[in-house]
């Protein structure tokens, strides 16, 4: 199934949640002593939202961006002031129907291409409307 988004919501700053953050770093690979118990505040919305106004959050449904680490029902944070450049993970409406892809040019000829060798890349073909509606610039998900 192609990976689609779903918006979900306008990112809001003018709340503030704070929470306490450890600088101490966690080893992912082989376990190791903590060293440094110094810990400050980190406000998520100072984190992952830098333009408030362009900023949306949106729910992701399908597979085709599995390998981006986009997985079924995450939330994508969206920053539509952001110019796609090649590369880009972007959420895109192609002829009006919604998808998120890595936006990538070829020998000038646009394409949505999924992180997923289940699915093919979607060349932009001359006649079609591509609106790209922003740049995802963060992925929340749940760990299972």
């Amino acid at each position: 199934m192609p990976l689609v988004a779903t918006p979900i919501a306008q990112a809001r700053t003018d709340t503030s949640i704070r929470r306490p953050l450890f600088l101490s770093r966690v080893e992912a690979g082989f376990p190791s002593p903590a060293d440094d118990y110094v810990e400050t505040d980190l406000d998520l919305n100072n984190l992952l939202i830098k333009r408030e106004s362009s900023t949306f959050f949106v729910r992701a449904s399908g597979g085709s961006m599995t390998e981006a680490g986009i997985h079924n029902g995450d939330v994508m944070i969206v920053d539509r002031a952001l110019e796609p450049e090649d590369g880009s993970v972007v959420v895109a409406a192609l002829d009006g129907d919604l998808t998120v892809k890595r936006y990538r040019v070829f020998s000038g000829q646009p394409y949505l291409v999924p992180e997923s060798d289940e699915h093919d890349s979607i060349p932009v073909k001359a006649g079609q409307e591509l609106v790209v509606w922003g740049v995802v610039k963060h992925v929340i998900h749940e760990v299972s």
